[in-house]
């Protein structure tokens, strides 16, 4: 069978690690007090890690999956979390296993048909289904916030693959065959330097799509351009 897997995110994998947002650990928590059981959650799409150790400390075991073997030798540890290569829409669970599952800045690239018989099969009756997303990031310095945005909505406009359109409107348009809850909104709020921000994106999928079409002089010219309007490339500006 055929995969469908695209993977932009195999390379430089221990980047992604390093320099992706920090989800606020409030959020698996207030996710874990929707389930009526803690014995087991499943993150799809896991990537390193990030939110997969959050639910940990939460669940009594935390299954994180993610199609890409690069992503997962470069995953954080936890004793509560087992990893294991595999697609979202194939589950390597029992049947009705699980209390929760999540993904997080991932299911824009599922196949969400498959994905949701998957999720079907393995939750637990009245289990909870969370997909996380979060918007493009706003630096506090206006100057270098602009350039930022240029470079994401102008430079790299059409190097984004078509899905990650969907994240720009925060999930609204996917679909969802399950009753919705609500939920208490969430920020994540990063102190970043210079280069916290730019190893963040260089993670990008238009970023390395970009660079791989010969955009080299052009990102380095923005690198160049960004670090000056920062002024102490170690200096740390609030990032949300």
């Amino acid at each position: 069978m055929e995969s469908t897997f695209k993977d932009y995110f195999s390379t430089k994998s221990d980047a992604y690690a390093n320099y992706r947002p920090k989800y606020p650990p409030t959020l698996a928590k207030e996710l874990a007090a929707l389930c009526h059981t803690r014995e087991s959650a499943l993150d799809c799409g896991c990537g390193s890690g990030q939110f997969s150790v959050l639910l940990a400390d939460h669940f009594q075991q935390v299954i994180a999956t993610d199609a890409s073997a690069q992503q997962i030798e470069n995953a954080a540890p936890h004793p509560k979390l087992v990893y294991k290569v595999a697609p979202a829409e194939k589950a390597p669970l029992p049947d009705h296993s699980v209390d929760l599952i999540s993904v997080a800045q991932a299911a824009h690239w599922l196949d969400l048909e498959k994905f949701y018989a998957e999720a079907k099969r393995v939750l637990k009756p009245n289990g909870v289904i969370a997909l996380i997303s979060y918007q493009n990031a706003v630096l506090e310095d206006k100057e270098c916030n602009r350039m930022f945005d240029d470079f994401y909505g102008k430079t790299l406009d059409s190097y984004w693959p078509p899905e990650r359109r969907i994240v720009e409107s925060g999930y609204k348009d996917l679909p969802f065959p399950f009753e919705e809850m609500t939920f208490p909104e969430m920020v994540i709020n990063e102190p970043w330097n210079f280069h916290q921000l730019y190893g963040y994106i260089t993670t990008w999928s238009a970023f390395k799509a970009f660079e791989k079409a010969g955009g080299s002089e052009e990102i380095n010219a923005f690198k160049e351009n960004l670090s000056r309007a920062w002024k102490d490339v170690e200096r740390t500006q609030n990032i949300i």
